[in-house]
């Protein structure tokens, strides 16, 4: 009698647990459908988060690969600081000191620099280099014209232009992808440095604003 009791309970106790396991198999395969799509939006949103967060160009191999002029410790300080501790950029850096506008530079918010590498400044001839340097007013109309006032990314670097600069004039950029070129002869050669308050595009021209 016992056992026919225990054995009555156990065959209970394995319905009631296949309903629920069956249930359980039902919710499971709903879960996994909106888990499903929930794992392909994150996918998504990862992958287009890595996107805009990747740079691009040949340039970039000029930058070092660790330490504060890196990609990710620039991404830590405000664009002038971080350009000043990127040996690629020491030319650029000397020119801003010169004018007085890293403290300017430093303090913007959400501004795209396009910033010439040191053989950009290499392709001027050094008595016109030297004259723009010792004039305060054009080194920094010069210099300004290099900075807008918003960040731009890549999706719409060569689509949403022209763009007006700080120093009052306009850019213009042309191209798709990883390659770009800015008023037509400055080409990007690395592109989406990210700074704290910057995103930075490497030329390997410097850009000269209307006369």
């Amino acid at each position: 009698m016992k056992k026919s009791i225990r054995y009555r309970a156990c065959a209970l106790a394995a319905v009631g647990f296949l309903s629920l396991g069956l249930a359980a198999c039902g919710d499971d395969s709903d879960n996994d459908t909106s888990s499903s799509k929930n794992d392909s939006k994150s996918e998504s949103s990862m992958t287009e988060s890595t996107a805009a967060s990747e740079t691009f160009g040949d340039g970039c191999s000029a930058v070092p690969k660790e330490g504060e002029g890196s990609f990710e410790g620039m991404s830590n300080d405000p664009v002038a600081t971080a350009a000043s501790n990127n040996p690629a950029l020491s030319t650029l850096v000397t020119a801003v000191q010169t004018a007085g506008l890293g403290e300017t530079l430093n303090g913007a918010q959400n501004i795209t620099v396009f910033a010439p590498a040191n053989a950009a400044f290499e392709k001027i001839p050094a008595e016109d280099l030297q004259a723009v340097l010792a004039d305060d007013a054009m080194l920094k109309k010069v210099l300004t014209y290099h900075v807008v006032g918003e960040r731009i990314t890549p999706d719409k670097l060569g689509t949403a232009g022209p763009y007006k600069t700080l120093e009052g004039g306009e850019l213009t950029v042309t191209g798709s992808g990883t390659d770009y070129t800015v008023n037509g002869n400055s080409k990007v050669i690395c592109g989406n440095v990210q700074t704290a308050n910057a995103t930075v595009y490497i030329v390997d021209s410097v850009l000269m604003p209307a006369a």
